[in-house]
């Protein structure tokens, strides 16, 4: 009886024991349940615990749950802030030059980089953790095109001189981050694959709808930077082909050295019995004076109609470096220098148009002894700069500058209408240049300030006996009543006007007539042989 009794307490005790063990079980598993599924260990997916594999879906799945992914990460975003700043400061030397960083091009080169290296870092920020072979193929791509800029700046001495360190370090700070998100993407590449065989047992090969759009739009960011890349390459070409055109004159460096101005002079300062006649001094309008008055002045001296001729080209034009800032009175002031420089004292008879005419009067008026004429066509007057001061075309003009690495006008000009290196470098397409946008937008800051107090100051000084002849557009005078006011009161700019003489049928670019020219040439030459 007391044996039954042993032997039914025995089972009783094994019962409750098994009872236990399923209930510490129970708790064991429903621990285990929690730690995967809480909102903390969604949170720190790195410290998942679990047997079972989870979806490919779970949000635990990722490769951020790597620290080395993390820590690469981190560094993109710095590497991002910094670019952000070196691009800030390229975007601020387009107007003023931070201490250090001039450049005697254009500067939009070295935006263009900045701006493609921080896009580049900013898709490959956004699309992080979503890496796609198309990114890995087109940063290599890239990457190429960079390097092959590199070499074209730092192999040819005009673009590595006009560039200087800050367009060597953009370009080449653009290649490392180009070689940096190829390696940031292998990465990321590699640590979700890790973390999709760890949590899910296989690395998925598929994508959700969001990522394959995520895909298609980092794809198509970068293949629009790689068609940039690809033009800049072309563009940067061209200008090596074009540095190989040497100038016709002389370049003689000014103000300390910063900047090189081109100098050209051409004929014989006397007469055939030994009399010194006045040297002409080209000053161009809108556009360079290779492009206009040079075979002008070349026709007249073949015609005896002057003797002598010379010009300087102004900042950013035809082969001078550019200068910031730019107003009038600083131009003329690294012309006298130049001059000075190429040993050129005069006489002189300042020949000018359009807007060249305000150069013209600060340099009569600062060298009125010098100066026996002073010959302006189709002037414009100091009330009107703020026509050339005006915010939506300095807007426009911006535009274009930061849109001329890209060759979109240089390029097809080369391939399909037969531009060749004069064309681009001082003519018909010499607008199409950084440097000359860049001049221009120089020009516009100041118009309606710096260079309408320089000349506003010029007419208290000018010497009121010099020779003054004006050839005036009957075009624009037509349509324009404000123009012809301006041509009426500049007129009386001394007090001895020779001439004011208005072609009825003539452009604003006068001498591209048949009568704009002869009578040019015939007011010239009254003026050389007086």
């Amino acid at each position: 009886m007391s044996s039954l009794w042993g032997s039914s307490r025995k089972d009783d005790d094994n019962n409750n024991n098994n009872d236990a063990e399923d209930a510490d079980s129970s708790v064991r598993e429903s621990q285990d349940y929690s730690r995967v599924a809480n909102e903390h260990t969604r949170l720190l997916p790195n410290r998942v615990e679990s047997t079972r594999y989870l979806s490919p879906d779970d949000p635990a799945v990722s490769p951020y749950n790597l620290w080395s992914v993390r820590i690469v990460r981190w560094i993109t975003i710095f590497l991002t802030l910094v670019t952000f700043v070196w691009w800030i400061l390229q975007l601020v030397g387009q107007f003023v030059t931070p201490p250090g960083f001039h450049t005697r091009g254009s500067g939009f080169f070295a935006f263009s980089y900045a701006s493609i290296t921080l896009a580049n870092l900013l898709f490959s920020l956004v699309f992080f953790a979503i890496p796609s072979k198309s990114m890995r193929i087109l940063s290599i791509v890239m990457g190429a095109f960079l390097l092959i800029q590199a070499v074209l700046l730092l192999a040819v001495e005009k673009t590595r001189h006009e560039e200087g360190w800050v367009g060597m370090v953009s370009v080449l700070w653009a290649f490392v981050i180009a070689v940096w998100v190829l390696a940031t993407d292998r990465l990321v590449l590699w640590g979700k694959h890790e973390e999709e065989e760890r949590l899910t047992g296989r690395a998925e090969t598929r994508r959700s709808l969001g990522e394959w759009t995520a895909v298609f739009v980092s794809s198509l960011a970068m293949i629009v930077l790689t068609v940039a890349l690809f033009l800049t390459a072309c563009t940067l070409i061209l200008r090596a082909l074009d540095a190989g055109l040497a100038p016709p004159g002389t370049r003689y460096w000014v103000d300390g050295d910063k900047y090189l101005v081109h100098v050209y002079c051409h004929g014989n300062q006397t007469d055939s019995k030994g009399t010194k006649l006045p040297t002409v001094l080209l000053e161009a309008g809108e556009g360079t004076v290779e492009d206009g008055l040079w075979h002008f002045a070349d026709d007249a001296v073949n015609h005896g109609s002057i003797n002598r001729y010379c010009f300087v080209d102004r900042p950013g034009f035809g082969w001078r470096h550019r200068a910031v800032p730019l107003s009038a009175g600083m131009a003329v002031e690294a012309a006298s220098e130049a001059l000075a420089r190429a040993g050129e004292e005069g006489p002189w008879v300042l020949l000018s148009a359009g807007i060249g005419s305000v150069y013209s009067r600060i340099f009569s008026s600062r060298n009125g002894e010098q100066v026996k004429g002073l010959l302006m066509i189709d002037p414009l007057h100091e009330d009107l700069l703020y026509r050339v001061g005006a915010p939506g075309r300095g807007f426009f003009l911006w535009l274009r500058g930061i849109l001329s690495p890209l060759g979109l006008d240089r390029i097809p000009g080369a391939l399909f209408k037969g531009r060749n290196k004069e064309d681009r470098v001082w003519g018909q397409s010499a607008y199409q240049t950084g440097k000359f946008v860049f001049a221009k937008l120089q020009e516009n800051l100041v118009a309606d300030t710096l260079t309408k107090r320089d000349v506003s100051s010029s007419g208290a000084i000018q010497y009121k006996d010099t020779p003054l002849t004006v050839i005036s557009s009957g075009e624009e005078m037509r349509r324009d009543d404000a123009w012809e006011d301006a041509q009426r009161d500049l007129t009386g700019l001394t007090h001895n006007l020779k001439h004011w003489d208005i072609v009825k049928e003539a452009p604003h670019e006068v001498w591209t007539t048949l009568e704009g020219r002869d009578t040019i040439e015939k007011r010239l030459k009254q003026m050389v042989y007086a």
